[in-house]
């Protein structure tokens, strides 16, 4: 979402004393991150900072807040502003304005020209946004602070998994101090309690904030769960855990709903005196562990002595049956259900009409994305039956339609083909994949549907279509002048950015090309279409493999040949997509008729002989000729045959916002894959997977 600021180390030091130690003096709030967005500038006397100005001077003047929560927006359409505040819950009136309003006027000066910005203080967070936050989850920037570390790994894991899970369900639930929980857990093994606490926006659902924090949960383990101390820090959520009680012993006084499950609460040990965190009243604790009394229930009913070893052999017995009666049954209801779900399959491939309330084949991978799913006949309502007015463009896995929810949200739904292997595959993909990414150059997706033979994909709707309907086509791309062109390859380098380096996963696209880069309302360009992506661990160089799929033009040579792909794969697709960018016309199409180069070869050798107006697009008529030069230069410095001569995305990003950094000389590009290329007699014949009409994208036409 923002781009990351950079603090000095030895003031991150000066933040772990407070963070660790046992501070409630609410009234000092020392600043600690904060971030800045790239998505666009402002000037100062432009009306969006004007309205931005007077909803931060009226922010903390509200009287009527919610649970330590502010929302305020100013302006109308384009230059409207959204702002909220939210402090910890345990804060007075008082305390919370303060604190908000030193940080919103702090946040005001560290992003002066920003449409959107974020400051976590101490005790409160402040953000502010050219689009509505209000009641919208958001995961990125996510920052984390850590001091200390724990001795004893496994038990740390084992006590706050527990923790974590009663304080994200009663954050989650809500109570009378808004969407927050704290409480405590005991180290056995070191005779020591650690103290927790998790906080979401009140504007939030229940799902939306449980669905956040479990992102804040996933990002400690990432970072921080060797560390005695840390504080995770997202926009719409927060989780800390200290050493130390740090928040007031009031907020503990939570509604029954709060408390643990029977079995996991064991772990929780009560607070000292006040014993008010999130464990119930004093009563009804003893429900956590199991009361003596009705233990006793567990043994047989008491008998004369002398009947005692008859009856006990007779329970015996009982208990043996029934066990193997227990074994047969569950047998047996596996494998009618294995029956019924391969009888279920054939249905869904002889008759893709037929609906039978499950699923064609087990997707267990995406039981943990449940709360994404949608049922059948809400998308069915939305596209108004899949019709053809609908419909938005058609791809090798599928038919994409446009559709409205009830709510007016609109979405593009990604009906993929039944029976199709690739399908099931870009199915599981997109939904394992993409539902963890969050970044504003990477297409949302809102959900999916797997219901019989079903398999729907729910994204954000992106009106004005793909890159490649625009930037091929000779009237529309008049349209586009140096400035937008010059957006849309740095938007597209930041996303490829975040997959490669940015986000907790990292994923090589497999698949980049212009049909495969869609434009919103402005302009800014979200990668999609994650069907081909694939998962790669850290310091992994390279991978290989014997099935090819892509598209000719965009593969790097390493890959269409040998099968070995790299985060430098990506690169060379990026650096192809570039250099059409520039000239306006595609490389697969592309021959130059003097001599029959392809656009990568024809771009070095005008490069080289330094008549690059050659081959610049005469459509784009008034432009930075240096700028455009310089594009040039770094898209054939991504193109490079050699894999390991070619550019990082992180390089790419700094040259395209540094005129300053010297760029190094390309040597001539790797020489590109034909349509009609035929494959070498020793290379892996797979090849002839690879896409040779885009039909690995379902291509957007908006309406």
């Amino acid at each position: 979402m923002m781009s990351t600021s950079r603090l000095p180390l030895f003031f991150y030091a000066s933040l772990l004393v407070p963070l660790v130690s046992h501070s409630l003096v609410l009234q000092r709030d020392p600043y600690v991150l904060h971030d800045c967005s790239t998505s666009g500038n402002v000037s100062s006397n432009s009306t969006f900072r004007a309205n931005l100005n007077t909803l931060i001077s009226n922010l903390s003047s509200n009287t009527q807040i919610n649970y330590g929560f502010y929302s305020f927006s100013a302006g109308e359409g384009t230059n409207k502003v959204y702002a909220t505040g939210l402090c910890r819950a345990d804060l007075t009136t008082t305390d919370c304005s303060t604190c908000v309003n030193n940080s919103a006027h702090e946040l005001l000066k560290l992003c002066p020209n920003e449409k959107e910005g974020i400051m976590w203080y101490m005790n409160c967070t402040v953000r502010y946004s050219n689009n509505s936050i209000f009641g919208a989850i958001e995961y990125t920037p996510t920052r984390a602070l850590v001091a200390g570390r724990v001795s004893n790994l496994t038990e740390s894991n084992e006590v706050l998994k527990t923790l974590f899970y009663v304080l994200r369900v009663g954050a989650s639930a809500g109570g009378d101090f808004g969407k927050v929980a704290v409480g405590n857990a005991s180290y056995k093994s070191q005779n020591s309690t650690i103290y927790g606490l998790m906080q979401c926006s009140p504007d939030l659902s229940e799902s939306d904030c449980s669905n956040c924090l479990v992102g804040a949960q996933s990002y400690f383990q990432d970072c921080c769960s060797e560390n005695a101390g840390v504080r995770i820090l997202a926009p719409s959520c927060n989780l800390r855990i200290e050493s130390e009680q740090f928040y007031d012993s009031t907020l503990g006084e939570s509604p029954p709903s709060l408390s643990p499950p029977p079995v996991p609460a064991k772990s929780i040990s009560p607070p000292p005196a006040p014993a008010k965190s999130i464990s119930p009243p004093p009563a009804p604790a003893k429900s956590i562990s199991p009361p003596p009394a009705p233990a006793k229930s567990i043994s047989p009913p008491l008998v004369p002595s002398k009947g005692k070893g008859s009856n006990s052999s007779k329970i015996i017995i009982t208990i043996v049956v029934v066990i193997i009666l227990v074994v047969i049954i569950t047998c047996i209801c596996i494998c009618i259900s294995l029956r019924k779900k391969k009888k279920e399959k054939k249905n869904c491939l002889s008759n893709p009409d037929v609906l039978t309330g499950s699923t064609c084949e087990a997707v267990d991978e995406i039981s943990s994305t449940e709360s994404l799913h949608f049922h059948f006949p809400t998308i069915r309502v939305a596209t108004d039956n899949f019709s053809d007015a609908n419909k938005l463009g058609q791809g090798g896995f599928g038919v994409v339609y446009k559709g409205r929810l009830s709510n007016g949200q609109e979405i593009a739904v990604k009906r993929l083909s039944p029976g199709s292997g690739q399908g099931d595959l870009e199915f599981k993909n997109e939904i394992l994949l993409v539902a963890k990414l969050r970044h504003r150059n990477l297409v949302k997706l809102r959900g999916f549907c797997l219901e019989g033979c079903e398999r729907l994909l729910i994204y954000e709707f992106v009106p004005n279509g793909s890159l490649d309907q625009v930037i091929f086509d000779p009237a529309k791309r008049a349209y586009l002048d140096w400035q937008t062109r010059y957006k849309i390859i740095e938007g597209i380098a930041r996303g490829l950015l975040y997959l490669h380096e940015d986000s907790r996963l990292r994923i090589i696209h497999r698949d980049l090309k212009t049909s495969n880069i869609l434009l919103d309302d402005e302009m800014n360009p979200k990668i999609a279409d994650f069907g081909l992506a694939r998962l790669v661990i850290l310091d992994q160089t390279h991978i290989n493999t014997n099935r090819i799929v892509g598209t000719y033009g965009y593969m790097a040579p390493e890959y269409a040949y040998h099968g070995h792909f790299s985060l430098k794969s990506d690169v060379f697709s990026f650096g192809v997509l570039v250099l059409e960018m520039i000239c306006g016309q595609k490389n697969g199409y592309f021959r130059n008729e003097e001599n029959g180069e392809d656009l990568l070869t024809y771009a070095w050798t005008n490069w080289r002989n330094m008549t690059a107006s050659n081959i610049i697009d005469p459509t784009l008529g008034v432009g930075s000729t240096t700028e455009i030069i310089r594009c040039i230069h770094i898209g054939l410095l991504c193109v490079q045959e050699n894999a390991a001569d070619r550019l990082t995305m992180a390089s790419v990003v700094l040259m395209l916002n540094s005129n300053s950094i010297t760029l190094s000389v390309p040597s001539r590009p790797a020489f590109f894959i034909h349509r009609n290329v035929e494959p070498d007699s020793q290379s892996d014949q797979s090849i002839l997977l690879a896409s040779t009409n885009d039909a690995s994208i379902t291509t957007l036409h908006p309406r």
